[in-house]
């Protein structure tokens, strides 16, 4: 199972950012666990600039926008 964490403020692109992934997941049948981190000490423990930031098992693989489909596919399925 992957651990994926959203992080961001909460907004708009954050909520689309963790809706993605789970959408995707279902379609790939990839087990995930997926937590929305707004705490901002918690972000910067991760140096992470601009959010929406993608975390997959404690790495940064994506921040500054909402993620293309394609790139979500390939983390979840690789």
């Amino acid at each position: 199972m992957k651990e994926i964490k959203v992080l961001g403020s909460g907004c708009t692109k954050c909520e689309k950012t963790a809706e993605l992934i789970q959408k995707i997941a279902a379609e790939v049948q990839a087990e995930v666990n997926i937590q929305k981190e707004t705490d901002p000490e918690v972000i910067m423990n991760y140096a992470v600039m601009r959010t929406p930031a993608v975390v997959i098992d404690e790495q940064v693989v994506h921040s500054g926008s909402i993620p293309e489909t394609n790139k979500v596919r390939q983390w979840l399925e690789g």
